[in-house]
């Protein structure tokens, strides 16, 4: 358990800090680090979901797309979201994309064709055409909802005005990524940082003729509505749209299963440096649309395709110090202080460690020259150490087997892997002050109560005052002491006063998540508010007696594990977190769930699947159910409408509890039917 709250706090970090990236980078169009350095963080993130399943329960890189639209423009939501793409980094995450398919798809001995294309670094946009005419074109903004920049769009050459076909489709958004080659960019090279930056301050411009001034190019690769569809294959679409005056890139190809992916991947890398934009990957798709539409959609990101991404940069530099660091759940983090370097044109002075485990089995002492690649948090990660340059005076680095503020950390054990867990843990929760720091920091963040002017700096000044040492002393300020604080004007004050009242109001997910529970992250949240519906509801965890029977009704709940359930027990089970979470609740207006509104044949029905069926995967049939509007169940209840018998070993047990509660069975030909 200790290794698993550590890599929780660690993943959790790095979650929190590619936001503050996309803000940069698809809002302020001033990247702190460079594409290929935000690609590596992204990296780090999934190796650690594909390494630890449940960290997608807690939080997913999946949820993150772009960045909330500016108010410099006229905000239009998009006809079908722009997700964000999953990426892959190797072959085996190839593989395991190829295979996350087959087995969604239940197309056991098939091979899916895909089409792959180079992923061009530069700033995605969507162009809407009714009838043929060109009459809207929009940033991607938060994925949802884009900015209005058509008149800037349109000063770009080749995008059609009007698509010169007889019988144009009757309505179509094309997804296309705007870019400037590296001939253009060495002109203006001193006005703007990079090729991407280039690009997105020019179409942000308020003034379209700025914005001619700027050679930007474009390839259109993708689309979001095709009215009326009369397509079968992606590479149809893109021979179609050629013929219809749009540039798309020459190097797309048909790669016929997982086995041509690394030839034609090393072949394009190979071409990287001779093309005339930058390109930091290739983007892999299924290329039938039908089998695109079945695969559907996590929550931001296509199932049916994935960006197969170049090698990360490396540097070598040396350990002057090892710290460490505590997390909001007692996790206890090794970090490498290094000699300055730059790695991908960003200057780094710190690496992580990750844990004790890490720092034994690569013997990383202080005075070590290292190798270490920015594939992960804005702290790289140590590659390797070079032993053959250490000094002899040199000694292992010994890990502290007591936490920052004293406290005995210890390991806990994982019933998973039968194992003690890599991560020391301080146990003391908010009895430790650095853990309680950031557990108020967590508190405050967009995720959770989302409290502008009570960043991270202003918690640790405020805890250090002794004026915020609880989550509810947020919502009971002295602002009077506040005021006295250097750089707490009237303004300030005001404006945190506005966001902390703001805040009170809270939807009851939202409040799950926030007060940290271990594995709890926002997708688990909103999970357990469905099942509460109320906080009164909630509240009943607080009892020994009460809270024992709901956890054994949480057992069946779809998309809640053992791991959860436990977490929630612990939490509770702990006096202290308890009494903090029930004066915090005193202190809010905590709104009821409310359900997604989704109209469809499943409409407020709530169903089961037991057994295996022959022609699709239970996560498909379970998609299905849910973009119609229904919700499925992991346990028997007389609130179930349906149980759906699979072919496939379904459970004797399950039916024999449906039949008993009158619950109507449906067999997988009849459920076909539906």
């Amino acid at each position: 358990m200790q290794e698993k709250k550590n890599i929780i706090n660690l993943y959790k970090k790095k979650i929190k800090n590619i936001k503050e990236h996309n803000k940069s980078y698809f809002i302020k169009d001033n990247p702190k680090i460079s594409d290929s350095e935000y690609d590596k963080i992204k990296k780090e993130i999934l190796e650690l979901e594909k390494k630890y399943s449940y960290l997608k329960e807690i939080d997913s890189i999946d949820k993150i797309i772009g960045a909330e639209p500016s108010n410099k423009f006229e905000k239009i939501k998009h006809l079908s979201p722009m997700l964000s793409l999953t990426n892959a980094f190797n072959k085996v995450d190839m593989e395991d994309f190829h295979k996350k398919i087959k087995k969604f798809l239940n197309a056991k001995k098939e091979n899916i064709e895909l089409i792959a294309e180079p992923k061009i670094d530069g700033i995605s946009a969507s162009l809407v055409y009714k009838k043929g005419i060109l009459i809207r074109g929009l940033s991607r903004g938060d994925g949802i909802t884009g900015e209005n920049i058509l008149k800037n769009l349109e000063t770009i050459q080749n995008i059609p005005k009007k698509i010169k076909e007889r019988n144009p489709p009757n309505l179509l958004e094309v997804r296309c990524e705007i870019f400037i080659s590296k001939k253009d960019f060495f002109k203006i090279k001193d006005k703007f940082a990079n090729p991407r930056n280039a690009a997105g301050g020019s179409l942000r411009q308020k003034d379209p003729s700025v914005t001619s001034k700027i050679p930007l190019k474009y390839f259109a690769y993708g689309f979001g509505i095709l009215e009326p569809m009369t397509l079968k294959k992606q590479s149809e679409f893109l021979d179609i749209i050629t013929k219809w005056g749009f540039e798309t890139n020459p190097f797309s190809k048909i790669i016929n299963g997982i086995d041509e992916v690394e030839n034609f991947h090393s072949k394009i890398d190979a071409l990287r440096s001779s093309l005339n934009y930058d390109i930091d990957g290739l983007v892999y798709k299924v290329n039938d649309l039908n089998l695109q539409k079945r695969l559907g959609n996590t929550s931001n990101s296509p199932r049916w395709a994935t960006a197969y991404k170049f090698s990360a940069e490396k540097a070598v530099t040396v350990i002057k110090d090892i710290i460490i660091q505590v997390g909001r759940t007692g996790a206890i983090t090794p970090v490498a202080k290094v000699e300055p370097v730059t790695v991908g044109g960003v200057v780094v002075s710190n690496a992580t460690l990750h844990n004790e485990d890490e720092i034994k089995r690569k013997d990383i002492r202080v005075g070590d020259t290292i190798e270490i690649q920015r594939a992960g948090d804005v702290i790289p990660q140590v590659v390797s150490v070079d032993s053959s340059k250490r000094d002899n005076k040199t000694k292992k680095f010994i890990f502290p087997t007591k936490c920052l503020c004293g406290s005995e950390t210890k390991k806990d054990f994982s019933k998973s892997t039968k194992k003690n867990d890599a991560i020391r843990r301080c146990p003391k929760g908010y009895e430790c002050k650095f853990t309680a720091k950031e557990k108020l920091k967590h508190i405050v963040s967009k995720e959770a109560f989302n409290i502008d002017g009570l960043g991270k700096k202003v918690i640790e000044q405020l805890w250090d005052l002794n004026i915020i040492k609880e989550p509810a002393n947020i919502f009971e300020l002295d602002y009077s002491k506040i005021r006295k604080l250097e750089g707490w004007g009237s303004l300030s004050i005001d404006n945190l006063k506005k966001a902390i009242t703001k805040s009170k109001f809270i939807s009851l997910e939202k409040f799950i998540f926030s007060i940290g529970i271990r594995h709890i992250g926002q997708e688990n949240a909103k999970i357990l508010a469905g099942f509460f519906g109320t906080i009164k509801e909630f509240t009943k965890l607080f009892k020994f007696d009460s809270r024992k029977k709901i956890l054994i009704n949480l057992v069946e709940l779809d998309g809640i594990g053992e791991t959860q359930i436990d977490s929630i027990n612990i939490f509770f089970l702990n006096e202290i977190n308890t009494k903090i979470v029930q004066q915090l609740i005193s202190k809010l207006t905590i709104k009821n769930y409310i359900a997604p509104n989704v109209n469809g044949k499943f409409s407020n029905k709530k169903i089961m699947f037991t057994g295996g069926f022959q022609n699709m995967s239970r996560s498909e049939a379970k998609t299905i159910v849910e973009n119609n509007g229904g919700k499925v169940l992991g346990s028997i209840s007389k609130k179930l409408d349906f149980l759906v018998v699979g072919e496939n070993k379904p459970t004797k047990k399950k039916i024999d509890q449906a039949k008993k509660l009158n619950i109507k069975i449906i067999l997988e030909k009849e459920w076909k039917k539906f």
